[in-house]
């Protein structure tokens, strides 16, 4: 019922750019916080940015800051990351969260989608 489905990823040249989205379904899409995360091999997940619920505040790991930009559209129930000046170190599998919480209910994650940065 309850469904997050990353989309946009490949593999891109760095200096390139990508567009990850997640659509959501089954669940109050405009109620939770969300976040891009990713993992790569070997290495633990990290949190990559964070929305508010609304969508007027954003967050992002120092990594990626000034690169990559989180968006939402609640309309539409999708997520997106735009990544912009990609670094081979960007290579991962990167997964939407929705946050849970003691009246919305659990964390949601995706499955992942696989961004390759690379000559």
């Amino acid at each position: 019922q309850v469904q997050l489905v990353e989309s946009g990823g490949g593999l891109v040249q760095p200096g390139g750019s990508l567009r990850l989205s997640c659509a959501a379904s089954g669940f109050t899409f405009s109620s939770y916080p969300m976040s891009w995360y990713r993992q790569a091999p070997g290495k633990e997940r990290e949190l990559v940015a964070g929305i508010t619920s609304t969508g007027g505040t954003t967050n992002y790991a120092d990594s990626v800051k000034g690169r990559f930009t989180i968006s939402r559209d609640n309309a539409k129930n999708t997520m997106y990351l735009q990544m912009n000046s990609l670094k081979p170190e960007d290579t991962a599998v990167y997964y939407c969260k929705a946050r849970g919480g003691l009246y919305r209910g659990p964390d949601y994650w995706g499955q992942g989608t696989q961004v390759t940065v690379s000559s």
